[in-house]
């Protein structure tokens, strides 16, 4: 079956956007039954200081995709483990929490984005200003990273919770500390003894900015995909978390901060496939359908727990995916859609915040890129 897959319109397509600029390199991998039908290296890994040639198995800070495939990850065992349930309020957790009208916001509203709060703030430029002013060190510590958390604590929301959809990145912070507070560790100690580890992702972390600076560690960057030249950090980074306030808070927080490569990814999808099919006991099959079903509650919401949903119109997974599918974007360049009815899955990675972060030509590709895949996979 799979040598009769003709990706060479997908080849094209890619031959064209690196031409293009659309991005300097990237990795596509499809997986079609928990199987890998198509895996490839395009392009370049990095264009600056100088050209390096992309590889299958380079590791890419995945951003937002932080967000399905830690963050939810790791709320689902806690919901497995009955520590918490997700109709609980979240100032079960943190009292401080329900300070303006929040005090009914529940883990569900924080995991499919109705939480009312703001989609986000620049809490990484009051840092700065804390280390500025003489605080050394204060970038990228535990105090900084308890100073967002306390910042969210007190945002105003913008609507009640669970009557707005609107995509947040604080409600996934507030998640990743929800895990550090119930467990006792931090989300990346969490992630790598309940989810990495046991599934065997070796390639699959945070990269922890006050453990590298207290022990002097140097991420492998022949290995890693950079992305920008930083504005503020004043250098190209590789290996160091691209988002701004996940720097902050030291390169671990829910809504950003995972690297990982194609092959682990799909690795873990097959996992979760395999639960969803009753096959595989790491996460119950009830809990999965509940995660990955999108909440119909209100009109505009397109998401499910801690994951995307294909939008009626211009939806960046095309228009081949069935409507039982879910998936994510990354701002760096990374994306996943995975079709629960067709049982396949993109792994789309690329580094297009490299050298920075302000050529968008991706949106277009990606739609574009997605239908070829689909019609390969099913003629």
């Amino acid at each position: 079956m799979i040598a009769a897959i003709d990706f060479r319109p997908v080849e094209e397509s890619f031959d064209r956007a690196i031409a293009e600029g659309v991005f300097p390199g990237a990795v596509l991998l499809v997986g079609k039954d928990d199987a890998v039908v198509y895996e490839r290296a395009f392009g370049n890994r990095s264009l600056v200081p100088e050209k390096t040639p992309m590889l299958t198995g380079t590791i890419f800070d995945l951003a937002s995709l932080t967000k399905p495939l830690a963050t939810s990850v790791a709320l689902m065992l806690l919901v497995h483990e009955k520590k918490l349930r997700l109709d609980d309020q979240v100032t079960r957790v943190i009292p401080m929490y329900g300070v303006f009208g929040k005090s009914l916001t529940t883990f569900r509203h924080l995991l499919n984005h109705t939480a009312g709060l703001p989609a986000w703030k620049a809490y990484f430029e009051e840092v700065r200003k804390g280390e500025k002013s003489g605080r050394i060190n204060f970038v990228a510590s535990r105090a900084a990273k308890n100073y967002v958390y306390e910042q969210i604590h007190r945002e105003r929301p913008e609507a009640a919770p669970g009557t707005r959809t609107a995509y947040s990145d604080l409600g996934f912070i507030v998640l990743g500390e929800v895990v550090e507070i119930l467990t006792g560790k931090t989300l990346d100690r969490f992630c790598q003894e309940k989810i990495f580890k046991p599934l065997e992702l070796r390639s699959t972390g945070f990269g922890d900015l006050t453990q590298m600076r207290t022990r002097r560690l140097q991420p492998a960057a022949e290995m890693i995909a950079p992305t920008e030249i930083c504005p503020w950090r004043k250098k190209l980074l590789c290996g160091e978390v691209h988002d701004d306030n996940a720097y902050a808070m030291g390169g671990v927080a829910g809504h950003a901060g995972l690297f990982s490569s194609a092959r682990d990814i799909h690795a873990l999808l097959a996992r979760l496939s395999q639960c969803l099919l009753g096959k595989d006991n790491f996460l119950p099959q009830s809990l999965l359908r509940e995660f990955l079903s999108r909440d119909d509650a209100l009109k505009n919401g397109n998401f499910a727990l801690g994951w995307d949903t294909p939008a009626p119109a211009k939806s960046a997974s095309g228009t081949l995916f069935s409507s039982r599918s879910v998936g994510h974007l990354g701002f760096t360049g990374c994306s996943i859609w995975w079709d629960l009815e067709k049982n396949c899955h993109v792994v789309l990675l690329t580094n297009r915040v490299h050298p920075s972060r302000k050529n968008e030509k991706i949106k277009e590709f990606r739609p574009q890129v997605h239908d070829l895949i689909m019609k390969a996979l099913f003629p």
